[in-house]
């Protein structure tokens, strides 16, 4: 996942004109003929054992924690669209790094020259702050309910399940499906920089970079789609796709697997030197606003913004999984829900080897 954000009513406005151009294409037309590949399995490796969640973990301690998350929750997303997928990425990154441990909120502490967390390095540098503000609020309000009980990492899980189906005002609605969520988890008491690289997947991996990263975390093709499918929403640097746009591999050339109103479309926001290095465009160029299937339509019809987004469709490894999710939006919810519990379950801390901050910026 790779994504940023911008406000204001000029940056609406782009998107809209962006959708506009491009017609609301979904996957009408034929694509370019596909490069050869050799079958392969596409089911789900089984994930390593992992550490018990449960639904009703603070039943007795924060029984109304849910609910608690979810009215500020609510409110951000209505004040700032975008934190929606903010707090996705948020949790994928922490996630993917050392497992679902809130370790990606520890702030750099300032007190040891070349002591860098998470956060510091460049795989992180373009989360957006509000995320992690929306993180920050949300604890707060627990604290005042039930203080020390809840961790940020169960926050942060929270926080994600209701990115994905809260409404974010007359502008924005998500529309994506509402799940439980498991509980348990503690946080981590370090945030370390040399564990992030090479444990995100980015926004030009190839699908054996892909299932590579993904199997070091127990999962497997299956959930790499399904969780690719958060690009339903969200929106891209620039500098993650300009490749794609002007010169892809070395070529001198656009993609030619990247349809040429899309190449036009973004050539308009993306320069190719001189353009603002916070202009962003949404990853799902027909529904941007709504957490829907079309991701996987725009796949298959060459609209995919990310490198990485549209070799899912190329790859005959994941193709089939790409045409499954695309033509079926409850399948799609189906399995983006039991990907994302799989995911949040991810070298989960307990006990002694964790903490449960004040702060989810500070560690104890």
């Amino acid at each position: 996942m790779t994504m940023g954000s911008s406000g204001g009513i000029c940056f609406r406005t782009l998107v809209l004109l962006l959708v506009a151009y491009l017609g609301g294409m979904r996957a009408r037309e034929a694509p370019l003929p596909l490069p050869s590949a050799r079958s392969a399995g596409v089911n789900n490796r089984r994930a390593p054992e992992r550490h018990g969640l449960s639904l009703d973990f603070y039943g007795k301690t924060c029984p109304a924690v849910d609910h608690i998350v979810a009215n500020v929750t609510a409110e951000r997303f209505r004040d700032h669209p975008a934190t929606g997928p903010a707090v996705l990425r948020l949790f994928h990154n922490d996630c993917f790094v050392e497992g679902c441990d809130a370790s990606i909120l520890i702030a750099p502490s300032g007190k040891a020259a070349g002591e860098k967390v998470e956060r510091d390095m460049e795989e992180n540098r373009n989360l957006p702050q509000y995320g992690f503000d929306t993180v920050e609020m949300a604890k707060a309000a627990v604290e005042s309910k039930c203080p020390g009980v809840v961790s940020c990492a169960d926050i942060l899980a929270l926080a994600a399940r209701d990115a994905v189906q809260l409404e974010g005002g007359n502008f924005v609605q998500a529309g994506g499906p509402y799940y439980e969520v498991k509980k348990g988890r503690k946080d981590s008491k370090v945030s370390l920089a040399g564990k992030v690289r090479g444990s995100l997947p980015h926004a030009n991996s190839t699908v054996d970079e892909l299932l590579r990263v993904f199997a070091g975390k127990g999962l497997g093709a299956g959930d790499l789609v399904a969780l690719s499918g958060a690009h339903t929403i969200g929106f891209a640097h620039c500098a993650h796709f300009l490749g794609r746009l002007y010169d892809f591999r070395g070529t001198r050339r656009p993609d030619p697997f990247m349809d040429a109103r899309l190449v036009k479309a973004l050539r308009m926001t993306c320069p190719y030197t001189g353009g603002s290095a916070r202009a962003v465009v949404p990853f799902d160029v027909s529904t941007p606003f709504q957490f829907d299937h079309a991701y996987y339509a725009n796949l298959q019809a060459r609209l995919g913004v990310l490198g990485s987004d549209q070799a899912l469709f190329l790859d005959a490894r994941t193709r089939p999984l790409v045409q499954e999710l695309g033509a079926d939006k409850a399948r799609f919810f189906r399995a983006f829900v039991a990907s994302m519990d799989r995911m949040g379950s991810i070298r989960v801390k307990k006990g002694k080897k964790g903490e449960v901050r004040k702060i989810c910026s500070q560690h104890l």
